[in-house]
């Protein structure tokens, strides 16, 4: 099974172009840079995945995507290989996304981006131990310790 999901923010605007042919075809490429877990000294904190669309999900990422927007992605490696000006083979490791989400809210980018936040690691989050929540999120104030109430 090839299936990738990922978690991060965009590094620029995507690239999009269209197909020359009857029918055009949206395409986009962007990049993610998806936050480490664990940091070593010296290394950055980030990968930087390179990704692409095709079709609607193309459109979808053209019309609403921007750079520094947090998104979630699902789709698939996807390696190739060609012959660069001086005859070496070159290979390209993309993620081809299926899905394209938002995952933070408008009002989050917006207020960040007005900020001028270049620090994307906690920007939505709020400080621990301040009582509040994250912008469009809500805390689970059911208890799930009953096992009556799970179905399974």
């Amino acid at each position: 099974m090839n299936k990738v999901i990922l978690l991060g923010r965009l590094t620029k605007d995507p690239e999009n172009r269209y197909t020359q042919s009857s029918e055009p075809l949206c395409t986009a490429r962007f990049t993610v840079a998806v936050n480490k877990r664990f940091k070593k000294d010296g290394e950055p904190d980030a990968d930087f995945i390179g990704c692409s669309a095709v079709g609607r999900t193309a459109e979808f990422v053209e019309r609403f995507i921007k750079k520094g927007m947090q998104v979630s992605l699902c789709g698939r490696i996807s390696v190739r290989s060609y012959d660069d000006n001086t005859g070496q083979k070159r290979w390209i490791t993309e993620v081809n996304a299926e899905e394209v989400n938002f995952a933070e809210s408008r009002e989050a980018f917006e207020a960040r981006a007005a900020k001028g936040g270049s620090d994307y690691s906690s920007a939505s989050m709020p400080p621990s131990g301040s009582g509040r929540e994250p912008e469009g999120f809500s805390a689970i104030t059911q208890s799930i310790d009953e096992d009556d109430d799970l179905p399974f």
